[in-house]
């Protein structure tokens, strides 16, 4: 419960309905922000800390305490509220698969130290709960057969996990995991991974990668953005990987040939 956006609610004379109408969002949506302490996109967190005359800090001081990069919080505060997650990976395990052994492997290359290090990945496996909570997004996860056949290359308790990982996700009634195959050759999905988002009130966001601002222009390690073209230009590109990627059962028993080849 958000009793500080409770209390402001009540002397503001506001009502979840009241407060969605005037921010833009479902009704349901908003009582999530006081019933279960979820905090909304960072547009509507600003709309409704105005129509309620208090700053973000007062209604939301966890917005300040989080770990993660400041350029990634517009996503995870996307990605809690998502209804439905649609991620494409072609390099890597996507983050929500991720064991902690994993994730540091992703990280530790990357000339950062222990510390910022250890805040990433406790970041990163904080994140994985949401596939756990009482209504989980579906998560549609495409990865092409590049991320299966590097993994093979890790140690081998590492690579164990992560794949044990993997099947264990894949059999989540909320996921779907599917595998590009070699065969697919080259393809437009190759360009970059990417996420697609919907919430419940039907708003869809896009979160893209981008080594280059994240390392040179140090202000955000991707691109997180509601922009319809951009939208339409993913969903399209989402619609030929996945025409191209195996049924879930297909892939599973893909990832499994996979992991029992590399004990012979």
């Amino acid at each position: 419960m958000n009793h500080a956006l409770r209390t402001a609610m009540i002397d503001a004379g506001e009502t979840a309905e009241s407060l969605a109408r005037r921010v833009g969002v479902d009704p349901k949506t908003a009582a999530r922000w006081v019933t279960r302490d979820r905090i909304p996109h960072p547009r509507h967190r600003t709309a409704a800390a105005a129509v309620l005359g208090r700053d973000i800090g007062d209604l939301w001081p966890d917005v300040y305490k989080r770990r993660g990069p400041a350029w990634f919080r517009p996503w995870t505060d996307i990605e809690r509220e998502a209804t439905a997650l649609r991620w494409y990976e072609p390099a890597w395990v996507p983050g929500l698969f991720q064991t902690e052994a994993y994730a540091r492997a992703t990280l530790a290359g990357d000339m950062r130290t222990s510390a910022e290090i250890d805040r990433l990945v406790a970041t990163r496996l904080k994140r994985q709960s949401i596939l756990g909570q009482d209504q989980p997004p579906l998560l549609v996860a495409v990865i092409d057969m590049a991320v299966i056949t590097r993994l093979g290359e890790c140690e081998t308790a590492l690579r164990a996990a992560q794949i044990e990982r993997l099947v264990q996700c894949a059999e989540l009634l909320n996921v779907e995991l599917h595998i590009v195959p070699a065969s697919a050759g080259l393809y437009p999905g190759l360009g970059g991974p990417f996420i697609l988002a919907e919430m419940s009130d039907g708003v869809r966001a896009v979160y893209a990668d981008s080594q280059l601002a994240a390392h040179i222009l140090d202000r955000t390690g991707g691109v997180t953005t509601d922009r319809t073209e951009a939208i339409a230009t993913l969903t399209g590109r989402w619609e030929r990987i996945r025409s191209l990627a195996l049924p879930g059962p297909a892939s599973l028993a893909l990832i499994k040939e996979a992991a029992s080849s590399w004990m012979t």
